[in-house]
């Protein structure tokens, strides 16, 4: 029988030195099958290869296509600059007007030899008394507020996600994820050995039924959930569904990993957590409401797993350091980070503004977002920092993102989200958080421009 790996480092080879050039199509895995004398069975295991290593994308309905632009590297989850574009849209980092200098004004107490002493000392997985409760107070929301026992201290948010998953589920296990997901969860999963299972879902986000069903047909271990301001859509959950899913996981018994780190844009959706409090698990950070290289990340868990999950921040090395949650305490005693996050919050309203009129206002006759026109429809919050602009045929994703690297533009394509590799959407994110403001008007005209004209050799512009 045909080694697949084999085959599979021929076409490598092909797309490597050029002779199966960026954008084109591999035939059907049937045809492919005959030409090369193989199983129809060897030669998915060949297209699949081709997947994993990140040469190829596949696409339903569509077929098999050289990738055109580079995957996005794993791990690194929109967090690094890896791009040398002179705009880039795919890091997305808040940041304002004085900003550092409000927090460097905050900080200035705790250089005092005697404060810099105690703060200098090992940090522990529940920090501090002062930390508990200034984390209590600031994670709280209409409906739900921590119970300060129950708040763990990690690194970063990005670290709590890998805590709760490490303490819910072992190797091998099933967790239950929006079929659009964080990429860093990928990329967690993978290392701890976990199998993500996409659930299908509506503009809401995960639909019960669906879960029901996945879970019937092989049970989950834990379900990670972006319930507000889900990454990369910017959807929201309705109350209603929330309380379904809370009622449904309840009845399943199935733990929840809520990720909560863009929900200060939208102070006004309540927890999930409020509905499923004894099996939910709330991850969130100071890295958007303050800065990236600031951060401390929190981890609310549920009663009786303080320490459970506290043994595996520790094991894990993700402890918070003391000298920042001393600092984090500081910001949101002073205020800092109360008049950070109303400033950022302006800020994206500004920002959703510069996207409506460079780029939604081009959507058809109406410009309104949603609306489907000459450069596709874009899903969004007018409380968000990012949109999914689900780009016009014949557009697909990596096609149009090296197009945008071509005009000096970095977008994120939709591949870096799909859970399924084999269904990957023809969209792209848009982080509009980083980019001055005039580059980032500029830079969305140029890319309507752009998906208006059509992807080379399709006939447009």
């Amino acid at each position: 029988m045909a080694d697949f790996r084999l085959i599979a480092d021929r076409i490598a080879e092909d797309i490597v030195t050029g002779r199966l050039g960026p954008g084109q199509q591999l035939p059907p895995q049937r045809w492919f099958a005959r030409r090369h004398r193989i199983a129809p069975s060897t030669a998915g295991r060949v297209y699949g290869e081709l997947v994993r290593r990140g040469l190829v994308v596949g696409e339903v309905g569509r077929g098999t296509f050289v990738r055109a632009a580079p995957a996005v590297a794993q791990g690194r989850a929109l967090i690094e600059t890896a791009t040398s574009a002179p705009v880039n849209l795919e890091l997305n980092y808040p940041s304002v007007a004085g900003q550092s200098e409000l927090v460097a004004a905050s900080l200035v107490p705790l250089l005092r030899a005697d404060v810099l002493t105690e703060a200098m000392r090992p940090g522990a997985a529940d920090g501090t008394a002062a930390a508990r409760e200034s984390a209590a107070r600031l994670l709280a929301v209409p409906g739900w507020r921590p119970d300060p026992a129950q708040l763990l201290f990690t690194g970063n948010a990005r670290q709590a996600i890998a805590v709760a998953l490490a303490s819910l589920v072992r190797p091998g296990g099933r967790v239950g994820v929006e079929e659009l997901t964080y990429p860093l969860v990928k990329e967690i999963a993978g290392r701890l050995g976990v199998v993500l299972v996409p659930l299908p879902g509506d503009a809401e986000g995960v639909r019960p039924d669906a879960l029901a069903a996945v879970h019937r047909a092989a049970p989950l271990s834990a379900l990670y959930l972006q319930p507000t301001l889900h990454n990369p859509t910017s959807s929201t959950m309705s109350e209603r569904r929330r309380g379904e899913l809370g009622d449904l996981v309840v009845a399943l018994g199935l733990p929840v990993v809520e990720d909560r780190i863009w929900s200060f844009l939208r102070p006004d959706a309540a927890a999930f957590a409020a509905h499923a409090p004894g099996l939910t698990h709330v991850v969130d950070g100071l890295s958007k409401r303050v800065a990236p290289g600031l951060t401390v990340g929190f981890l609310v868990v549920p009663e009786g797993r303080a320490e459970a999950v506290g043994a595996a921040v520790r094991s894990g090395g993700w402890s918070a350091g003391r000298f920042a949650l001393e600092a984090a305490v500081r910001w949101t005693a002073d205020g800092v980070v109360r008049r950070l996050v109303e400033e950022k919050q302006a800020d994206a309203a500004r920002r959703q503004a510069i996207l409506t009129e460079h780029l939604t206002a081009h959507l058809g006759e109406q410009g309104a977002v949603g609306t489907v026109g000459a450069v596709g429809a874009v899903r969004t919050d007018p409380r968000a920092y990012f949109a999914w602009w689900e780009l016009p045929a014949p557009w697909r994703a990596d096609t149009f993102t090296a197009a945008a690297a071509a005009h000096g533009i970095a977008v994120t394509p939709g591949t870096a989200f799909a859970v399924d590799p084999h269904r990957t959407p023809d969209a792209v994110r848009l982080g509009l958080a980083s980019a001055p403001e005039e580059e980032l008007a500029w830079a969305l005209r140029t890319l309507a421009a752009v998906a208006a004209g059509g992807p080379p050799g399709s006939g447009g512009g």
